[in-house]
């Protein structure tokens, strides 16, 4: 594993958390505000979603290939 992984699996979330909350402090309508691809707030929500995503496809695709290679 290198060793910069676990800082960024932690600064990742961190810095989404820190754009969430600078949209909802300085943008007037936040809920609706989101769904524009030009917002901060929508890639803000949008990485705390994506990543664990990709993590779990990336393991089911090797685990298929484990299971794959062993039958």
């Amino acid at each position: 594993m290198a060793p910069w992984l676990p800082t960024l699996s932690v600064l990742v979330p961190l810095l989404a958390l820190a754009g969430l909350l600078y949209s909802a402090a300085t943008d007037k309508n936040f809920p609706e505000g989101c769904t524009s691809t030009s917002s901060l707030c929508f890639y803000s929500l949008l990485l705390p979603v994506t990543i664990p995503v990709y993590v779990f496809f990336h393991l089911w695709t090797w685990m298929g290939i484990k299971l794959f290679r062993h039958n």
